[in-house]
């Protein structure tokens, strides 16, 4: 058979032809299944009036396909080894299609980009500037990420995290239409296509049948956690064992039942979006939370946005090329050991729930800071293993402690962050009215809270002590007062000030051990001096 007898053009419509028969493929065929070419087949006799013959059958079926073969011969009239050699030609071009067009997708989805030399050189440039972080946040901003500035930020690094042997994760919390799974997706475009995988939706055995390392140091995106429920155990094992495993049974070709162990590595950084904080308490164990910013101020900012794109005053060339550097320096990146010389210094503010787990996640991200940075690190060898590694400096820490206090304080308060921006808003709201106490409906109307998430919330700070009743009836209605204005603002403080003092502490160690080893170096100055003069004598 010519390459001219076999049309590909139409993926949905492939046509073989001889002197004659013309046989259409229509549907085209599946990839996947390579014990198996199922087609539905339509014959015409070249040259007659005779009506098509349809029918739908696997190639690979001898009985299927001896069946179909005296089916045509009868309807066309025509010897059925002139059909049989026909589709023989055909089954073997399908399968030398179906073949090439896996190799086509394999590659589309593994082959990274080749950076040119002027790529290179430029992406270098940028991770050695000074500033890096504060360039890097400029540079989002530049792509198209409008506000949030620190929680841009802060995603950013932890998709960075990705390449290392302990990734990071992150869920964006906050009511629906603030922007979660926009931020996500904006930010997740600045890591390289190659490096991510973002899913809306995905059963609960899903994650088994990826290949083995398909998945490894990649960023797993999840829009919306809701409809990703099912799959959150597995997810929960890749982000902590660094792998899943899972025995299944499978049919080979001949019918014989065999079990087929099933396993895919990892590790993984794992990114999603909720609205439901409490629900996933299992995932946000394993993750930092961040909260959006749903501040009249930052919706203004993102209107204001809206309407330049709609005025046609964004130059769309100057954010992608922002972000095209962005994954340009990750593709640089390269593991390395990073080693934090300060770690055991280090402490969290005793507030903090769950300490364990957030003082791990903690010294990870500072390290991952460090990762960053690591074009301005020099590489230093282990005496024993000859390992490379780099070093964290105060500088790191400093950044990463700017970026977390927030983070911090959230998993120091035992209101979830919904519920505490709630009470610091009726908390604002009574002090510019001059008011002491509140009613639900009050509040309702001067904030626009949802009724049912307003029963959430009086219940759990009724719980807890942050209001409480002072007069009405459950017929009437209660007014509430203000247990306290200042917890917060304590809280806030009590946590600044452990990781500023630490920062301090570690400052006042570094100088104290540059001052001895000055000290030493002067006291055997004079004796190198003796030795070298002896030497010249």
């Amino acid at each position: 058979m010519t390459a001219k007898n076999f049309n590909t053009s139409d993926p949905d419509q492939l046509i073989y032809e001889n002197d004659m028969l013309t046989i259409t493929i229509l549907g085209g065929i599946k990839l996947e299944g390579l014990d198996r070419l199922r087609a539905t087949i339509k014959i015409e006799l070249n040259g007659s009036s005779r009506p098509a013959v349809r029918h739908n059958l696997d190639l690979y079926n001898d009985n299927q396909l001896e069946k179909f073969i005296r089916k045509v011969a009868e309807k066309h009239e025509i010897g059925t080894s002139i059909i049989a050699a026909s589709l023989s030609e055909l089954t073997e071009a399908l399968e030398a299609y179906r073949l090439e067009r896996l190799k086509e997708q394999e590659n589309d989805h593994f082959q990274p980009k080749q950076l040119t030399a002027t790529e290179i050189k430029e992406a270098e440039t940028f991770l050695k500037s000074s500033n890096l972080l504060e360039k890097t946040n400029e540079l989002i901003g530049q792509s198209g990420v409008i506000g949030e500035e620190i929680n841009r930020l802060l995603m950013y690094v932890i998709f960075t995290s990705r390449k290392r042997e302990q990734p990071l994760h992150i869920i964006s919390l906050g009511a629906s239409g603030t922007g979660k799974t926009h931020l996500q997706e904006k930010v997740g475009e600045l890591i390289p296509e190659e490096d991510t995988l973002s899913v809306t939706t995905l059963s609960e055995n899903a994650f088994y049948y990826f290949g083995q390392r398909e998945l490894k140091n990649k960023l797993i995106m999840i829009e919306d956690l809701d409809g990703a429920e099912s799959a959150l155990y597995p997810l929960r094992e890749l982000q902590t064992k660094k792998r899943i495993s899972k025995t299944v049974v499978h049919k080979n070709t001949k019918g014989e039942t065999r079990s087929v162990h099933l396993v895919v590595e990892g590790p993984v950084s794992v990114a999603g979006c909720t609205t439901k904080e409490s629900i996933y308490e299992d995932n946000s164990n394993r993750s930092f939370l961040i909260y959006l910013d749903e501040s009249p101020k930052q919706d203004e900012k993102v209107m204001a946005y809206q309407r330049a794109i709609s005025a046609g005053k964004i130059n769309t060339a100057d954010q992608e090329a922002a972000a095209e550097l962005l994954r340009n320096c990750q593709r640089l990146l390269q593991a390395v050991k990073v080693v934090n010389p300060y770690a055991e210094l280090l402490k969290l503010p005793v507030e903090i729930f769950k300490p364990r787990r957030t003082n791990s996640h903690y010294l990870h991200f500072i390290e991952a800071v460090t990762f960053y940075h690591q074009f301005q690190r020099p590489q230093q060898a282990d005496e024993e293993t000859g390992e490379l590694f780099i070093e964290t400096t105060l500088e790191d820490i400093e950044q990463a402690n700017s970026l977390l206090k927030e983070v911090l304080l959230r998993k120091s308060d035992e209101l979830t962050g919904a519920c505490r921006n709630y009470l610091e808003s009726v908390k604002s709201y009574l002090e510019q009215e001059g008011q002491t106490s509140f009613s639900n409906r009050e509040i309702r109307k001067a904030l626009r809270v949802n009724e049912s998430n307003q029963k959430r919330y009086t219940l759990n700070l009724l719980s807890n002590y942050y209001i409480k009743r002072v007069k009405g009836s459950k017929s009437k209605g209660y007014l509430y007062e203000i247990t306290s204005y200042e917890e917060y603002k304590k809280l806030k403080e009590q946590v600044g000030n452990v990781l500023d003092e630490t920062l301090e502490n570690l400052k006042k160690v570094r100088q104290s051990a540059s001052g001895r080893s000055k000290a030493v170096q002067k006291k055997n100055e004079p004796r190198k001096r003796s030795k070298a003069a002896d030497l010249q004598q």
